[in-house]
């Protein structure tokens, strides 16, 4: 009989905290537990909320009957780190370092500390980790390039989402995710479409704040010279223009919501304006997929629709209409980084993959042993 190993996967956001408990892959309990903006402004960072969280978690798991001495691994959501390959990464003083100081601070940030103070309370050995954070960074050197060296590329995208569909497809096909080349577009609130080359993002949009299509909340790729010329006009602040990029760019400038579940409705009630923004959002996705494909000399083994857009009937068919000459087209609807980050841990645990240890030069090495 297989051995069924518990694992707790935790996921701090801004406004919430997402717990989960997994027995193999099947799903035992998902919560998500909300923060009000007064429990929150009570503290002056980030790190502060840290034991306010990890006790909420606490008295969750005991409600729900969890006793973390049944637990055999805890993984986290990954914060803003120094680059990193692809992998999960055991939580050290290292990593926790570079959380604490790092120069950007959101909730992420939390999901290692508080897993790591979580199992040095458990009565057995017990390990944290994360999986696959934003950072992950395989890009070609060539694709580091943009235009102007104080300019250089970065790799900032929906790793752990993409790299759990992509070694979903290729379990699927009964073939080694190191062996295929795939392009995964993860469409969401933010999206980013990578070339997957043998187990490696070698190209990829910088979804956070700078590249790639149209999505819900971020304006993409803009004139350059136009937005310099904005910035430098007196009508804007930094601040406003930062919003423009991202927050209230995209579908929220165009349709005013960030609400991609109405504005598809709108699209199906008849809704010009919609339709119209959704037409465009599709032709540029489509356009990156193709780029993508560039990227891997024509060579694709499938394209991977995912995230909450692919939900969507209609979104995907107007993507899959103008890419499906390059190759089949997946699709892995929603986005669930609780079963992404447990299905890491499973794959750790079953030897399917190898651990890693993060350093604070960001560089990664096998776990001996």
């Amino acid at each position: 009989m297989m051995l069924q190993h518990k694992i707790l996967t935790i996921n701090p956001g801004s406004t919430s905290t997402k717990i989960a408990i997994y027995k193999g892959e099947l799903e035992l309990l998902n919560q998500t537990i909300r923060h009000s903006r007064e429990d929150l402004e009570a503290y002056v960072s980030i790190f502060d909320q840290l034991d306010f969280r990890k006790q909420l978690i606490a008295e969750a798991l005991q409600q729900a009957g969890i006793d973390i001495a049944q637990l055999d691994m805890v993984v986290a959501r990954g914060g803003l780190l120094e680059p990193i390959s692809s992998g999960i990464y055991e939580v050290n003083e290292e990593m926790l370092h570079d959380l604490k100081t790092a120069t950007l601070q959101h909730a992420s940030n939390l999901g290692a500390p508080i897993a790591q103070a979580i199992v040095e309370e458990a009565p057995q050995k017990l390990k944290a980790y994360i999986a696959d954070p934003v950072v992950v960074d395989e890009l070609a050197d060539v694709a580091r390039e943009s235009g102007h060296p104080l300019f250089p590329r970065k790799s900032i995208f929906h790793a752990l989402n993409q790299k759990a569909v992509a070694r979903q497809f290729a379990q699927k096909v009964g073939k080694p995710y190191e062996e295929l080349n795939l392009i995964v577009a993860h469409l969401g609130g933010g999206i980013s479409v990578g070339a997957h080359q043998q187990g490696k993002v070698i190209d990829v949009n910088q979804a956070l704040d700078g590249e790639g299509p149209v999505s819900p909340e971020r304006s993409g790729t803009l004139p350059v010279g136009d937005i310099i010329r904005a910035a430098f006009s007196g009508k804007y602040s930094e601040k406003e223009m930062l919003s423009m990029v991202v927050g209230e760019g995209g579908m929220v400038a165009y349709l005013d919501t960030n609400d991609a579940y109405q504005a598809v409705q709108s699209v199906e009630k008849g809704n010009a304006k919609a339709k119209h923004f959704f037409d465009v959002l599709t032709y540029q996705v489509a356009k990156e997929i193709g780029a993508m494909a560039a990227a891997l000399g024509g060579k694709v083994d499938a394209i991977i629709l995912t995230g909450g857009l692919a939900k969507s009937d209609r979104l995907v068919e107007l993507i899959a209409d103008r890419i499906k000459f390059i190759a089949k087209v997946e699709v892995f609807p929603g986005e669930d980084e609780m079963r992404a980050l447990a299905l890491n841990g499973l794959w750790l645990l079953e030897k399917k993959i190898e651990g890693k240890i993060y350093n604070p030069h960001g560089k990664s090495f096998e776990i001996q042993g």
